[in-house]
């Protein structure tokens, strides 16, 4: 069968759906069938599924001209998904294919969810098609003769690649991409990805360095121009003085009336205590709104995730808050409204989520901005801005994650073995390991079979032997176990199951959480007030409250920051408050009152400038800096500067930041002018100073937990019998000391400095910012109080110290009262 034939049996089944292929879908199909690897670059809801799933199929339906009556069983494509979410929506749309097609294909999902009876089923036999997450293809890596799985295979699709790339998940995916592509000669690797902006890059890391390759594989981009529409909710009433969290929730009733208006109406929030609150206060306040409104979050039990999605299908809510667990394609043709609920920090993740309301092609996509502080609505301006100018940000590939590479190397060992020259041929090839010496090799390799120098004398860490031919395997089954229960690369604090004492289960909590609360306090988790009756078997018992509470479920995950083209774009709008009136956007009108407030007290930068203002209060004498660059940057630039003031006088401070700048608190005055006449700016020694004016060592004993976790030095525990983080931190601190002290040049020891720098502190922005800085003119504005913009850091510096949610506000009411008097 040629392949004009197989396209118009496609084309035939899209008449049968009155549908027609868009012209991406079409190149997809033929790049795929010409062997072909690729990235395909398409919005959100344009048909990006039906754009692989179709030509995976039709390749088969070529091989194999009697497919109606002849099947050869066996699995002949892998379709990754970041999200377990997904895989159900993902499945359906297969088998609507190869049933329509009336093919014989199986399809199947292996995740983390399913059953052990299922996956014994799938050990004697394997469906054609088989869609399964970065983890689970891991695990099905550390089976016995797993080259015999994967030899017929002849596609594997990463979806959402925009979400793995720039994560250790991400270098898990490429590791196994460049063993299937050994195992299996005629195997195609295609990525799919929405919003981002190194397409070209993100392609390279997906298909690896090898020129051949490369060479084969193409970038195909859809020319769908999505129309996205943002609208602001501008409150009627701004403080002058704004406070992180004032607006909020104060603006409740005027989200009634969108979602009145809309079928059905995801609110958006960044964190999941922020949706829980938001999902109580809606229902206290509108009880009509019982059976209508739910609430979906990645702590809440699968169960009630998949009935919150097939409510959502079915027309059955009227609105349901969330949080990034719905960020990614899952499909909702109900679903016309969208709400972002605070700055989403990011152009693409704004996208991405107003992509899931007009989810058809040739949809409108319809976004609310609500702010939660009125400076955010500068963040809103940005954003409108980024949606004229289509503009999202890179992702940023690891290089050299050793800790990822010894799991991949153990997970190998523990399965049938390898010989390291063919392995070591194969990880140079991907992006993250091509820079990998042979020295840097064989110290990863010691290090699997004695556990690095100063380990090797405990028998422990010793996990790998070499045979007689040279193979590296895994032979001590307890350690095999070990490893697979523990084959991953997402770290984070233990999390214990929440149940009713009679059993029914609820969803997940993280310890350190739950290990604040004494027997008989109730909380609010799932939507449901609990009380907490006891921990038992790393499970928390509660039963159903009538009682009310402020204690909301909280979780570790930490603040977002501004991306670096959220940065610039909310700079720009910034500037803009020196337009005529009618050349600024709504948002920016809105905020007049402050900016007129603002100059007056100090001054707003102009383009040229950067500010930065001081005051003495009864709490000390105030330093405030405005780079505008996120709050990674402020704190890493905050640290930086106080240690560079400090070698010119002794001095302490406290340091405050958020996404807009930073506080240098103390008790004695800066000399300003002699932090400007000595260029403290400067992004000379940058990454030595930066080094001696953080605790750059405790950062990187924090990071070091996750790296030997992921490396599996420590090992996290059983089911059900986890181990405590505090004790994973204390076992992790041990090692960590023990290479500084014993071992500096160790691998892993390095790698947590090299990370701290580079993502958490974010050392190659910081630069850059430095750098942006040292060109402008620097204004001073000594002030009399506190300032508009000043008050936001005020305020949340205030917010972490021992008060009362109510005393902060009431304390927050009575500044704001002295700071309006004239």
């Amino acid at each position: 069968m040629n392949r004009n034939d197989l396209y118009d049996i496609a084309e035939s089944w899209f008449q049968k759906q009155d549908w027609k292929p868009l012209k991406f879908q079409k190149d997809t199909w033929k790049a795929f069938l010409q062997g072909k690897h690729g990235l395909l670059n398409a919005p959100t809801g344009s048909g990006k599924t039906y754009a692989l799933w179709f030509p995976i199929v039709l390749n088969y339906i070529k091989k194999n001209p009697q497919y109606k009556t002849k099947h050869k069983k066996g699995l002949k494509a892998i379709w990754i998904t970041p999200l377990r979410a997904l895989s159900e929506e993902i499945r359906q749309s297969a088998e609507r294919v190869t049933l329509d097609l009336e093919t014989q294909m199986t399809v199947a999902i292996r995740t983390g969810d399913t059953t052990t009876k299922a996956r014994a089923a799938m050990k004697k036999q394997m469906p054609d098609l088989l869609i399964t997450t970065p983890e689970s293809l891991q695990l099905l890596l550390a089976s016995k003769d797993y080259p015999k799985v994967f030899k017929d295979c002849t596609a594997i699709v990463v979806d959402e690649w925009h979400e793995l790339l720039g994560t250790k998940r991400g270098v898990q995916m490429e590791l196994a991409l460049s063993r299937l592509k050994t195992i299996s000669k005629d195997i195609r690797i295609w990525g799919i990805s929405a919003t981002i902006g190194n397409l070209e890059q993100a392609r390279e890391v997906l298909v690896g360095t090898d020129t051949r390759a490369l060479q084969n594989s193409t970038l195909i981009k859809a020319n769908l121009k999505k129309k996205i529409t943002v609208k602001s909710i501008i409150p009627k009433k701004m403080e002058t003085f704004p406070w992180r969290g004032h607006l909020g929730l104060r603006l409740l009733e005027d989200v009634i009336p969108i979602i009145e208006k809309s079928k059905t109406t995801l609110l958006f929030t960044n964190t999941r205590s922020q949706c829980e609150i938001w999902f109580q206060n809606i229902l206290e306040k509108h009880p009509e709104y019982a059976g209508e409104i739910a609430m979906h979050h990645g702590s809440i039990n699968k169960e009630t995730r998949n009935w919150v999605e097939q409510a959502i299908r079915n027309e059955n809510l009227k609105a349901v808050v969330c949080t990034s667990s719905l960020d990614l394609g899952v499909d909702f043709a109900p679903v016309e409204t969208v709400i972002q609920i605070g700055g989403p920090k990011g152009v693409s993740r704004f996208l991405q989520r107003a992509g899931r309301s007009g989810h058809r092609p040739g949809k409108e996509s319809v976004i609310y901005f609500l702010p939660t502080h009125a400076i955010e609505l500068i963040e809103a301006s940005a954003l409108q801005q980024a949606v004229k100018l289509n503009t999202v940000e890179d992702r940023i590939p690891y290089l050299n994650s050793y800790d990822v590479l010894l799991q991949y190397l153990t997970t190998l060992a523990i399965s049938d073995g390898f010989y390291p020259d063919e392995i070591y041929t194969e990880v140079r090839q991907t992006f993250c390991y091509q820079t990998l010496s042979k020295d840097q090799w064989q110290w990863l390799l010691n290090f699997l079979v004695m556990g690095s120098q100063s380990l090797q004398t405990y028998d422990e860490y010793k996990k790998v032997e070499i045979e007689d031919d040279g193979k590296f395997k895994v032979n001590d089954r307890g350690i095999a176990m070990r490893h697979r229960m523990q084959i991953g690369t997402i770290v984070g604090d233990v999390n214990l199951a929440v149940r009713y004492q009679k059993g029914g289960y609820l969803g997940s909590i993280e310890e350190y959480f739950i290990s604040k609360l004494n027997r008989g306090d109730v909380f609010t988790f799932a939507g449901r007030n609990l009380e907490f009756i006891r921990i038992k078997d790393m499970q928390v018992h509660v039963r159903n409250s009538k009682e009310k509470t402020k204690k909301i479920s909280s979780w570790m995950g930490s603040r977002m920051t501004l991306s670096a083209q959220m940065s610039h774009l909310l700079r720009q709008e910034l500037y803009s408050s020196f337009n005529d009136p009618k050349d600024q956007s709504p948002e920016i009108r809105s905020l007049a009152h402050i900016f007129e407030r603002q100059r007056r007290e100090s001054i707003v930068p102009k383009p040229n400038q950067f500010l930065i203002e001081t005051f003495k209060t009864r709490e000390g004498y105030h330093h405030i800096f405005y780079p505008f660059e996120g709050r990674f940057v402020h704190e890493a630039m905050g640290s930086l500067l106080g240690y560079r003031i400090s070698l010119l006088s002794p001095i302490t401070f406290s340091l405050a930041f958020n996404d807009y700048g930073f506080e240098l608190l103390s008790d004695k005055e800066i000399d300003i002018q002699q932090v400007l006449d000595n260029d403290l700016f400067t992004s000379s020694f940058l990454l030595d100073d930066l080094q001696k004016s953080l605790n750059a060592t405790e950062m990187a004993r924090r990071k070091f937990r996750d790296i030997s976790i992921i490396s599996g030095m420590v090992f996290t525990g059983y089911p059900n019998k986890a181990i405590k983080m505090k004790h994973l931190q204390s076992s992790s601190q041990l090692l960590f000391e023990v290479f500084r002290d014993y071992e500096p040049e160790n691998l892993l020891y390095q790698q947590a400095f090299t990370e701290t720098f580079q993502h958490q502190l974010e050392e190659g922005r910081l630069r850059l910012s430095m750098e942006r800085i040292a060109r402008q003119e620097i204004v001073w504005k000594p002030c009399k109080k506190a300032t508009p913009f000043s008050f936001p850091l005020i305020t949340d510096r205030m917010s972490r110290e021992k008060l009362s949610s109510e005393k902060w506000e009431d304390r927050i009411k009575r500044m704001t009262a002295i700071l309006m008097k004239k």
